[in-house]
């Protein structure tokens, strides 16, 4: 199983879609506080449509605290800030994806501490960065393809 990790999620409506990309995909879904939205909001369900309680989430208070959890598992942070390619990493199963906020990505403090595992979708330079749950499908989606998941 892969893992998607959001880091701080703002958003409710990509949350929602995320939930349902994560299901789709067969991943599970690892939620880092704070949260900007009630995990019970309507805007949320209703992104996750009737998904939402199919899903395989888990809320964490740090993104150390599931970095422990995870022993020895292999954690991909992807950022617009990166210059290597997501499709040249080599996913495997038990990965964690790492998606930070909607408004601001991952924190600098994070991006300098793992330099050596910070990862990009490429995008023409007009464009400032995707939307959280569009990044999200692609690079799940490439784990999947790499492992044979789907």
């Amino acid at each position: 199983m892969l893992n998607v990790v959001l880091v701080e999620p703002e958003i409710p409506q990509n949350t929602g879609n995320i939930a349902r990309t994560c299901l789709a995909a067969g991943a599970r879904l690892h939620l880092i506080e704070p949260l900007g939205f009630d995990l019970d909001g309507a805007a949320l369900r209703r992104a996750g449509m009737d998904y939402w309680e199919k899903c395989d989430v888990h809320r964490w208070p740090s993104l150390d605290t599931l970095r422990i959890a995870a022993g020895a598992g292999r954690f991909f942070y992807l950022t617009s800030k990166a210059m290597r390619p997501y499709w040249e990493a080599h996913f495997g199963p038990g990965d964690y994806l790492v998606f930070g906020r909607e408004t601001r990505g991952l924190p600098e403090s994070l991006l300098e501490q793992e330099k050596a595992r910070l990862w990009t979708i490429p995008m023409e330079p007009a464009a400032r960065s995707l939307n959280l749950a569009t990044s999200v499908g692609i690079v799940l989606y490439e784990a999947c393809r790499q492992i044979h998941h789907l």
